[in-house]
């Protein structure tokens, strides 16, 4: 469970999105109100149920503002992607639905158009989760529908790629009995573990690998001049070469190479230099 928590997840900072998003939105919960009139609206007059249902669109507007535009852009090194996760985003929304849920109930109370007791309250927080709800639906929706629309791009220009220059690189080990040198150009990915790396690489038709007592940022490196040979990840360094496929999803894209049996991600930051390389 804390594994899933703790997962990576792409925090919404698309301003110009979010906009749009919080205007109909806003639109949205006024419609939903004066439609179907819940909490004791139909029972007001006409003048206050205008008031009412355009104030709480008004409270919906600002809250999703205070949250998704004016906090990313005064706070842009906590509200951002790169460190954001799973456990981050779900604290984030309800606390979203905590902003809505008190505009809400301090418009009622300044209002003071009809009687709140707890029941109107737990009404009031239920309103709240529908905007919300919206919200995390269509944050979900734009970053699959974009992240695969991008790896269906990426999928085809693999095709058309050509191979990297073959060089001999030595990664040179700590302990030196460990020693590596490889041809740049058989080298699938290269991943950290702890104090060492694990380098993959592809011998005929067999994926052969080894560990060697070095750090990410050495083996960075030795194939830094392999621009083929790539950063996707704070924990892998990938060959586009043998990637045999892209899948984006809502958390981003993974990379798969024949005959691995696992993906390798990548991550947000890396994204653009992945689309660059291709």
């Amino acid at each position: 469970m804390l594994e899933f928590l703790n997962k990576p997840y792409p925090f919404n900072d698309d301003l110009k999105h979010n906009t749009k998003i919080i205007f109909f939105i806003s639109v949205g919960v006024f419609v939903f109100l004066f439609l179907f009139q819940p909490l004791q609206i139909d029972a007001l007059a006409t003048r206050d149920k205008y008031i009412l249902v355009i104030g709480m669109g008004i409270i919906t507007f600002l809250s999703l503002s205070l949250n998704m535009l004016i906090l990313p852009s005064l706070f842009p090194k906590i509200l951002h992607g790169s460190s954001w996760n799973v456990k981050k985003e779900i604290f984030w929304d309800l606390w979203i639905l905590f902003t809505v849920s008190v505009g809400y109930f301090l418009y009622y109370k300044v209002l003071e158009i009809m009687e709140f007791g707890f029941d109107m309250i737990i009404k009031l927080i239920l309103i709240a989760i529908v905007p919300t709800s919206v919200l995390i639906v269509l944050n979900r929706h734009r970053l699959l529908r974009s992240h695969l629309r991008l790896a269906n791009e990426l999928n085809i220009k693999l095709k058309e790629h050509k191979s990297s220059p073959d060089k001999l690189v030595h990664f040179v080990s700590d302990y030196q009995k460990d020693n590596l040198s490889i041809k740049a150009s058989i080298i699938l990915f290269i991943r950290s573990a702890n104090n060492y790396i694990e380098v993959f690489w592809r011998e005929g038709q067999e994926i052969k690998s080894q560990m060697v007592r070095c750090s990410l940022m050495k083996a960075e490196e030795v194939v830094g001049d392999d621009k083929f040979i790539f950063k996707c990840h704070r924990s892998y360094l990938a060959n586009i070469n043998f990637v045999d496929k892209i899948e984006g999803s809502s958390q981003g894209y993974r990379l798969y190479f024949d005959k691995v049996d696992f993906p390798i991600p990548v991550s947000k930051n890396y994204a653009i230099k992945l689309k660059e390389l291709i």
